[in-house]
């Protein structure tokens, strides 16, 4: 492969990690407009993980594999809820409406199940959406 190979590569894997983290974007905004209580809380967390999951692939859309994604993804959400145990999380989100989507408030173990389906649903969606050259291969 060469270098210009690799560079148009990877401006498709950025474009397209681009156009996926704004669809679960809009899905996790969604699904709290339309729904509430455990569907939405636990739905939004699995899709924190993916939207991350995505932002790693769009910052680095080549020096990994899918499955070194939904690692960083999935060690990051767990790292922020953790971090809702000290409190700081919960004194910047009654600031702000960006910090309370982003770091959430209060601490919630069963969140943290609820990320790592988000990590596996991610993996999934990676495996077998098609790109171009045919179905990706598990790596």
């Amino acid at each position: 492969m060469t270098a210009v190979t690799v560079t148009i590569e990877a401006r498709r894997t950025r474009l397209a990690a681009a156009g996926a983290a704004a669809v679960t974007l809009c899905a996790g905004l969604g699904i709290r407009a339309v729904a509430d209580g455990d569907l939405a809380k636990y739905a939004g967390d699995v899709l924190y993980t993916v939207l991350l999951c995505t932002l790693v692939v769009l910052i680095a859309p080549v020096a990994g594999t899918r499955r070194v994604a939904a690692a960083v993804g999935l060690g990051l959400s767990w790292l922020i809820e953790l971090g809702q145990l000290t409190g700081v999380p919960a004194e910047l989100s009654q600031h702000s409406v960006i910090a309370r989507l982003v770091l959430g408030s209060t601490f919630n173990a069963p969140d943290l199940f609820w990320y790592a389906v988000g990590a596996g649903l991610f993996l999934l969606i990676r495996t077998v959406v098609p790109r171009q050259g045919g179905l990706r291969h598990a790596t």
